[in-house]
């Protein structure tokens, strides 16, 4: 059994990060009025459970238990948004898609800096691909945001 010790406080911390990115992409979501783009901001949202899911099993694997964090909705919203104010309400798709931009790549570079802290090869695996992820999403957004200049 692999030693707990920081690796399991960085996996943690990469858990509880999961859980805001879930909250963010549903705050995201409630936002929005085309039905197609809620969806596919849910499904970040589902996507973002799924990382958790994978942090929470090299928690276990390391022999320690797993806090259940819940995931209900804050009572603000806001609280998961980038910019400590938070977006305005009346914000257009193209100030959501840029705001999804910036997140993923903070999350990115935020799994990649955990990185270097890991000594586990399997934790690292795992960050690794949450951190792969991450771009996509990030890839995502600029793929539509790139499409919704075109239109203009």
């Amino acid at each position: 059994m692999a030693k707990a010790g920081p690796d399991v406080e960085i996996l943690e911390f990469a858990v509880a990060r999961e859980v805001e990115a879930y909250h963010f992409f549903m705050a995201l979501a409630s936002r929005v009025t085309n039905p197609e783009t809620r969806r596919a901001f849910e499904g970040f949202a589902k996507e973002e459970l799924e990382h958790k899911a994978k942090l929470e099993l090299e928690i276990m694997k390391m022999g320690r238990s797993v806090v259940v964090v819940e995931e209900e909705a804050p009572e603000s919203k806001e609280d998961f948004m980038v910019s400590a104010e938070g977006p305005p309400l009346d914000m257009d798709y193209k100030d959501i898609l840029k705001l999804g931009m910036e997140k993923e790549e903070a999350s990115f570079r935020t799994y990649v800096n955990l990185l270097g802290n890991v000594d586990n090869e399997e934790s690292r695996e795992v960050l690794l691909a949450i951190a792969e992820e991450e771009v996509k999403h990030k890839l995502r957004f600029e793929l539509e945001y790139n499409m919704l200049l075109k239109k203009e």
